[in-house]
């Protein structure tokens, strides 16, 4: 199971999912899908979650 700080950080910084959605180009419930661990990010799309939600941790997405 995946577990991540996605939807903490992205409260922090104010977006919602359907701007994330947006952002990365893809649906909104893939992002949500993304959130609960339904889904894990390709590479590219975790360092531009990264970019956008402007964290330099590497902690944003763990795996279990």
């Amino acid at each position: 199971m995946q577990r991540n700080k996605l939807r903490e950080v992205r409260k922090k910084r104010g977006y919602s999912q359907q701007k994330m959605s947006e952002l990365l180009e893809i649906a909104r419930t893939t992002y949500t899908g993304y959130e609960i661990g339904k889904f894990a990010p390709s590479l590219d799309k975790s360092l531009r979650i990264k970019e956008i939600l402007r964290y330099k941790k590497d902690d944003l997405f763990e795996i279990k």
